[in-house]
């Protein structure tokens, strides 16, 4: 076999750059391990990239690999701004998308991603080459693309711990299993037994908020003469950003004189990081000859809070007012003192001057209440939540005297998120409820066993011998809800005369709703590699997997690669696939607050067989089926590598929550003769439901160029995706007796153009001597936006959709390595402070922007960066 020459993803790029006097020089995000300018040239074309995902024998080159694949260096990650690991993978990788997520319940906590336009439990994460846990988030508003998945929480991974990632951008669920139709991301740690690295990060936005300050370290150490132990760590904390005007009806307050608004009522930006500690461990041992031990363990736990919506003191429901601001909502607590007064909010259409109303509510009997008196200028509650994650896995692999390689392995992960909100209240219980609550906490837990077989067999005919591979696996998986404390679900005695029930924005789970649900199942797998000749080689996969809760389902996957020439080769791919609903969505109970055309209402997510959801059009989860094609072609000229890649995904009965689905009054009381007590505090319900099919389609291009500059190396590299997602059909219910469907306009809207469809990127590499940098340009393709996830598409049907247009980012990075040991960096995101179009829907919820823009709302980031190496 020929010698690959290096493969980046994409190799990055320089030139040098004349700045202030003197040179500016880049250093790609993208690239990897890129040599320095005393190395040879001659040294590059030696080195192959090396992924052992893609296919279960031999670990490929990447140039060798029948499917798209990228590899990027660990050390890479570090050369950025950017402090966590979900927009590190989004600075790489232009099809994996991810945004701010500044008011959106559970998912501020987690921010789900995108990977090819599809949603987060749709993309497989590895550790080593072991499936990772997921979280016990749920994205309950995900604006649309998101809505309802439960994917990995790749954040608790500090950078500083990877020695590289590997990303297979293809399907390959008859390989790994579910959840891997979008691709698989594989996290390789750090394996060394000597050496290390400390690194010290500081930045800020050019708005003066969102301080960043972060501490990191990783140390390799010998365990005994035949082993290592490589230990990393990283402790952040940031502050949070702002970027909001101030909402129409909290300025409409302020001019009537109610000198308690505050300015900005709302807040839109990024949550405040209060503390993100997080510990990985890698261990290997050699027992004996040709068996190596393996140990990998992780503990991480942060403290995020961010904004929520504002409770304006006249109009919001159940605690203010319950028809629609015109009178404020009393509540009598002792109804023999006789009834209480009537107070307008309103005069004409205007709101009624704060004096007045004041001086009503001094004069109410003492046995009157109102929060207005309480709360005169309303107030915005404050949702947080401490993730902590904790997995190890543990095996022994080798080879048998027989010749066959063996990885025997077994793991177990928890994600546990306890909610609290703060500056809240529970309405019902009046001038005695408490201002912060706990509603409670997910647990998700897995636990896993496989056995790995492979072996090279000589077979007659075939130049070069047939790689068997195949296994076994048993998986385990848990979700727990644990209730909330009293308060944030108690019923309180003014609940009966309209007064909200539980923690306002986010009531607690109440001990009926918690409870401990269980799932296993297990999967055998087989995958055979043959060389037809020095030119081609084809893979065959197949995966049969069963599943406790419905049943089984049986995958297979072809693969096939064609060198042409030297410089060119062919290679495509088909599979099926599928993705299993996790016990989370089949089992999850939850109320969110979300914003309408008629305000703020609280939702009701319920088990898809609860009787209301049955009554609703509610059945059993069925997995997700996929049919995925790709083809692409490789080309190699010179100091020029180049992958060309169509990828054609078909994803059947997906699994989503439903639109909000309105409550009549009958299914309120039923509802409460079911023993939901608070069910008379929501206005609509919605499920998790196999709901309709998509076609996503896309290319991917990659072209990387490396060449001798000015005494130093410069590489030069461009990537490029477009993805394009078609909703090919929608399922239709009978509800009520009228046949419906769960999915607006506006959902079906998001799900095609909730991203942008085209994301680029060119960046611009240089290394010279102690000096290095770089330069990248980012490119973010227009996309459309359901402000506030309101549902209603046309601005003509009282809609806020937004329109967002396309925009170019600059990140830029110099380095200068001050001995053999320290390097101090200076950089900055987004250079030139660029924002997202503003939208004429700011006044409504204080939005200055869209918030769901990939490039962020934050504009400009500027950093400063100490790295120590031993």
């Amino acid at each position: 076999m020929k010698k690959e020459s290096i493969h980046y993803h994409p190799v990055a790029a320089a030139i040098k750059i004349a700045l202030c006097g003197s040179l500016l020089f880049s250093t790609s995000l993208l690239a990897q391990e890129t040599p320095d300018a005393a190395e040879k040239k001659a040294e590059d074309a030696s080195v192959e990239k090396i992924a052992v995902i893609g296919a279960r024998g031999a670990p490929r080159s990447v140039g060798d690999s029948a499917v798209p694949v990228d590899v990027i260096g660990g050390e890479e990650f570090s050369k950025t701004g950017t402090s966590d690991m979900v927009s590190l993978m989004t600075a790489a990788v232009p099809s994996f998308n991810v945004n701010a997520q500044p008011i959106n319940d559970a998912s501020t906590l987690i921010r789900p991603a995108n990977l090819r336009g599809l949603p987060p439990d749709s993309t497989l994460v590895l550790v080593n080459g072991k499936r990772r846990h997921r979280a016990a988030v749920i994205t309950f508003l995900g604006s649309g693309i998101s809505d309802g998945s439960q994917g990995p929480d790749i954040s608790v991974i500090p950078s500083i711990a990877l020695k590289q990632v590997e990303i297979l951008r293809d399907g390959a669920a008859a390989q790994y299993g579910s959840d891997a139709i979008a691709g698989v991301i594989n996290f390789r740690l750090k394996d060394a037994a000597e050496g290390g690295s400390f690194e010290v990060k500081s930045g800020q936005h050019y708005e003066g908020d969102g301080d960043l300050r972060q501490v990191a370290g990783n140390i390799g150490l010998p365990f005994t003469d035949n082993g290592f132990a490589n230990i990393s760590g990283e402790f952040k904390q940031a502050d949070p950003t702002s970027r909001s005007v101030q909402r129409d009806d909290a300025a409409a307050s302020a001019a009537a004189g109610n000198p308690f608004i505050a300015n900005p009522a709302q807040v839109w930006g990024s949550p405040e990081f209060k503390r993100d500690a997080k510990v990985f461990a890698n261990i290997g041992l050699e027992v004996a000859k040709d068996r190596e031990f393996y140990l990998f363990t992780n503990w991480a736990e942060r403290d995020v809070e961010g904004g929520f919506y504002y409770r304006h003191p006249t109009t919001r429901s159940g605690v203010y007012s319950n028809d629609g601001g015109e009178s404020l909502l009393i509540g009598n607590l002792d109804e023999s003192l006789g009834a209480c007064p009537t107070i307008s909010a309103m005069t004409g259409d205007d709101i009624r001057n704060h004096a007045d109303i004041q001086a009503d509510v001094d004069a109410l009997p003492a046995h009157c209440f109102t929060y207005y008196g309480l709360l005169p200028g309303g107030f915005t509650p404050k949702f947080g939540g401490v993730v902590t994650d904790t997995a190890i896995a543990s095996g022994v692999k080798g080879e048998l005297e027989s010749g066959w390689a063996f990885d025997a392995s077994m793991s177990i992960g928890r994600s546990e998120v306890e909610f609290y909100i703060n500056n809240t209240l529970n309405p019902s219980l009046g001038p005695d409820t408490p201002r912060s609550f706990k509603p409670g906490k997910y647990v998700q837990l897995e636990k896993a066993a496989n056995l790995d077989f492979n072996k090279p067999f000589d077979i007659d005919g075939l130049p070069y011998p047939l790689n068997v591979a195949g296994g076994v696996e048993y998986r385990d998986e848990t979700f727990e809800i644990y209730a909330g404390d009293a308060a944030s679900f108690e019923v309180g005695p003014l609940a009966s005369q309209g007064f909200g029930i539980g923690s306002n924005g986010f009531p607690g789970f109440k001990p009926e709703d918690a409870g401990s649900f269980n799932r296993y199942s297990y999967a055998a797998y087989t995958e055979l590699g043959a060389e037809f000749s020095d030119n081609f080689r084809m893979d065959f996969a197949l995966r049969f997997e069963d599943f406790e809760d419905f049943g089984d389902t049986t995958n297979g996957k072809i693969t096939a690669r064609y060198q042409a020439t030297d410089e060119i080769a062919f290679r495509s791919a088909v599979s099926t696939g599928f993705r299993a609903p996790t016990v989370g969505q089949s089992r999850v109970r939850n109320v969110t607050t979300s914003f309408s055309p008629e305000g703020l209402v609280d939702t009701a997510t319920l088990p898809p067989d609860h009787p209301i959801s049955l009554q609703k059009g509610g059945k059993p989860l069925t997995p997700e089926e996929s049919k995925n094609f790709s083809v692409g072609t490789v080309l190699e000229v010179s100091d020029w590598y180049i992958t060309l890649d169509y990828f054609h995904i078909k994803v059947e009965d997906r699994i989503s929550q439903t639109s909000s689905l309105e409550l009549t009054a009958e299914d309120i009381e039923e509802l409460l003769a079911l023993g939901v007590k608070d069910a008379s505090s929501f206005s609509s319900v919605k499920y998790f439901t196999n709901d309709f099919d998509t076609t996503t389609q896309g290319l991917d291009l990659v072209a990387n160029y490396g060449f001798d500059l000015w005494n130093g190396r410069t590489t030069l590299a461009f990537a490029y995706n477009w993805t394009d997602t078609n909703v090919d059909r929608i399922s239709e219910y009978l509800i009520d007796g009228e046949l419906t469907t769960n999915i607006s306009d506006a959902k079906k809207e998001q799900l095609e153009r909730g991203l942008p469809r085209v994301r680029g990127s060119f960046t611009v590499n240089q290394n010279y001597g102690d000096w290095k940098g770089y330069i990248r340009f980012n490119h973010f393709g227009s996309f459309y936006e359901d402000h506030l996830d309101n549902g209603v598409l046309l601005e003509a049907d009282g809609g806020i959709p937004i329109e967002v247009g396309s925009a170019v980012t600059t990140d830029v990075e110099v380095s200068y390595s001050i001995s053999d040991s320290y390097e101090i960096s200076v950089g900055a995101q987004n250079l030139f402070d660029e924002y997202p179009d503003e939208h004429k829907w700011q006044g409504i919820a204080g939005s200055k922007y869209p918030t769901t823009a990939v490039m962020g709302i934050n504009g400009g980031f500027y950093y400063v960066r100490l790295n120590y190496n031993f």
